[in-house]
C-alpha cells in the first residue's frame, strides 16, 4: 500500500514540477496548470491538471487545440515510479520523507536545465538551506558533514568552472552548475559529494563523447551539464554507502 501511496504522491508532485518548469524559467510566479502555447495560456480545469489525464481525455488544449507535450507525461510517470521505489530503499520515515523531497528538487533541476539551459537560484539556494536544516534531524548525515560537503562542492566545481572556461571558453560550464554542486554537497555530505561530482563528470564525458562520435551533436553544440550532476546525486543518495565503501576501499 505504501508503494501505491508514494506513486500517487509522485504523480501529483510530477504535475507540480511541470508547472514550475513552465513558469520559473520565464520568471513568472507559480500558476495553475495552463496551456504552454504563449498565445493561448488557457488555464486547465482540475480534471485536466495532470498531463496524463489530458492525454486520456483528448490530448490537446480545449482552447487552441495544441497537443499536450510528451515531457509533461514523462515527468509525471518518472516521478511516480521514482517515488514508489523510495520506500524500498529507505525505511526510516525521516530519511524517506527528506530524500523523496530531494528527488523532486533534482528532477525539477533536470527538466529546467534540459529545456532552458538554466539552473535557477530559486531552486539551488533554498535547496541548500533546506539540506543544511535537514542535516540536523537526519540520521544519515550531521550538520558538520553537510556544511563541509556544501563548501567542498562549491570549491571543487569552482575549479572545474574556471578550468573549463580557460580550456573551452566562456559558457562551457555555467555558474548554475557551481551552485548545484554546493546544494549537492549539503544533501550528501562528505565523502559522498566527491563521489557524486566524479560520477557526474564521468557520465557527462561518456555521454558527450558518444554523441560526438555518432555525430548526433557537434563540438559547438551546448550540452547541459546539470542533468549529470543531478542524476549522480540521486545515485549517491540511494547507493552512496556502498559506492563510498568501494572507492574508499
Amino acid at each position: 500500500m505504501i508503494y501505491l501511496i508514494f506513486a500517487l504522491i509522485g504523480l501529483l508532485v510530477g504535475a507540480l514540477i511541470n508547472a514550475l518548469a513552465d513558469d520559473w524559467p520565464r520568471r513568472e510566479t507559480l500558476s495553475r496548470p495552463h496551456c504552454h502555447n504563449p498565445e493561448c495560456a488557457h488555464v486547465y480545469k482540475p480534471s485536466r491538471w495532470l498531463g496524463i489525464s489530458r492525454r486520456l481525455l483528448d490530448g490537446k488544449c480545449p482552447e487552441c487545440g495544441i497537443p499536450t507535450r510528451k515531457r509533461v507525461v514523462l515527468v509525471e510517470v518518472t516521478t511516480a515510479v521514482l517515488f514508489a521505489a523510495m520506500p524500498f530503499f529507505f525505511t526510516n520515515p525521516v530519511v524517506l520523507t527528506v530524500y523523496t523531497l530531494y528527488m523532486a528538487i533534482l528532477i525539477l533541476i533536470i527538466v529546467i536545465d534540459l529545456e532552458n539551459r538554466l539552473i535557477l537560484d530559486i531552486v539551488t539556494y533554498p535547496g541548500t538551506v533546506l539540506a543544511l536544516l535537514f542535516s540536523l534531524i537526519l540520521p544519515t548525515i550531521n550538520w558538520r558533514s553537510a556544511l563541509a560537503g556544501a563548501l567542498i562542492g562549491l570549491i571543487l566545481f569552482l575549479g572545474v568552472y574556471w578550468l573549463a572556461k580557460v580550456t573551452f571558453g566562456p559558457g562551457a560550464i555555467g555558474q548554475g552548475d557551481v551552485k548545484l554542486a554546493m546544494m549537492m554537497g549539503a544533501m550528501l555530505g562528505v565523502p559522498s559529494i566527491i563521489g557524486a561530482i566524479v560520477l557526474g563528470i564521468i557520465m557527462g564525458g561518456l555521454i558527450s563523447g558518444f554523441l560526438l562520435a555518432t555525430r548526433l551533436v557537434s563540438r559547438k553544440t551546448y550540452l547541459p551539464y546539470g542533468q549529470y550532476l543531478a542524476i549522480a546525486t540521486m545515485i549517491m543518495l540511494i547507493w552512496g554507502s556502498a559506492i563510498n565503501a568501494w572507492w574508499l576501499g
